[in-house]
């Protein structure tokens, strides 16, 4: 069978970085109360002249260099994000302009924290029903344009940033060694939506808004949630969590990472954690954390990958992938 197999991985962040200290200085909180409820140190704020587009563009060129690629070697963009540079177009076609692809296409899909996940797993459909052979999958945010900056318990969790993969089409035997995408899971539950969204939109206020969330709520549900998404995706891979070699959740809250991995039986050396250097990046959240484990060498050629996440509507998903 057709499996989606990861060929590259990369990553950009804004070069403005935005410590505990500073915000100290700016809202009614401190690094000890930051670190003590997130796990977060430190973020990065994008300046002016960095947009999601442009952070896009820099993590595809990074994941193309590690692939061994080009632009012309992609039949298909997904980007991932809930901060578009505009309304309309998709900026998953800026960043296919700016690429120099004149081929193919690509589409943006907003599912907001959960972004990156759901688009892995559109990407691999087309992989697998043969519309794409190699498909660039970008989760990029620039979360700092939709914050309230007199909002603690808002400003303090989130940064920008942007990560991507590139998925290549491979036969496979289809069995649970396989290399590749091996399971996904995808759920969604629009009644939860008041408890975390953006108080704005072009139908409604015709403005960009600002984002809310009701923390407290939002931790009773995630572990339950991510939980349930993860058993379906290894049971559907046929694996257990004994199995995974890596764990690599979406870097919203540390206690929640912990909690989910605990209540799974995920030992903590298995867990994956950039929280503490990204903040919560939204949809660029899980390929940062996947570009930095690539990178040190704790993922590697073979190993079991587990990536999840949730995000505001409230949507969850998770993927299962042989690297």
């Amino acid at each position: 069978m057709i499996r989606s197999q990861v060929k590259g991985v990369g990553s950009a962040l804004p070069r403005r970085v935005l410590t505990n200290e500073e915000l100290a200085a700016m809202v009614d909180t401190s690094d000890e109360w930051i670190v003590q409820r997130t796990g977060i140190k430190q973020r990065h704020i994008a300046s002016a002249d960095e947009t999601t587009a442009s952070l896009g563009e820099a993590a595809a060129r990074a994941a193309l260099e590690n692939a061994g690629l080009t632009a012309d070697d992609i039949d298909l963009i997904v980007l991932a994000t809930s901060t578009p540079n505009n309304t309309f177009p998709a900026s998953a076609v800026e960043i296919q302009h700016r690429l120099g692809m004149k081929h193919g296409f690509a589409f943006d899909i907003q599912a907001v924290c959960s972004g990156f996940v759901y688009a892995v797993s559109i990407a691999d459909l087309h992989i697998r029903g043969g519309m794409a052979k190699r498909v660039l999958v970008i989760g990029s945010e620039t979360f700092s344009r939709i914050l309230d900056w007199e909002d603690r318990t808002t400003c303090v969790l989130f940064g920008d940033g942007a990560g991507a993969i590139i998925l290549e089409a491979t036969d496979q035997p289809g069995g649970k060694d396989d290399t590749g995408i091996l399971a996904s899971a995808l759920r969604s539950d629009g009644s939860h939506k008041g408890k975390l969204f953006v108080d704005g939109g072009p139908s409604t206020t015709q403005t960009v808004g600002h984002l809310r969330m009701e923390g407290k709520e939002v931790f009773k549900h995630a572990v339950g949630m991510i939980t349930d998404v993860v058993i379906s995706a290894l049971e559907e891979g046929g694996v257990t969590a004994d199995d995974l070699d890596w764990f690599v959740p979406h870097q919203a809250n540390l206690r929640i990472i912990d909690a989910s991995a605990r209540k799974m039986g995920i030992a903590p050396e298995k867990v994956v954690a950039t929280v503490s250097l990204h903040g919560n990046t939204s949809a660029a959240s899980v390929p940062l954390a996947l570009s930095v484990a690539v990178a040190d060498g704790r993922i590697k050629r073979g190993d079991l990958v587990m990536i999840e996440a949730m995000g505001g509507g409230f949507t969850w998903g998770a993927v299962l992938i042989r690297w």
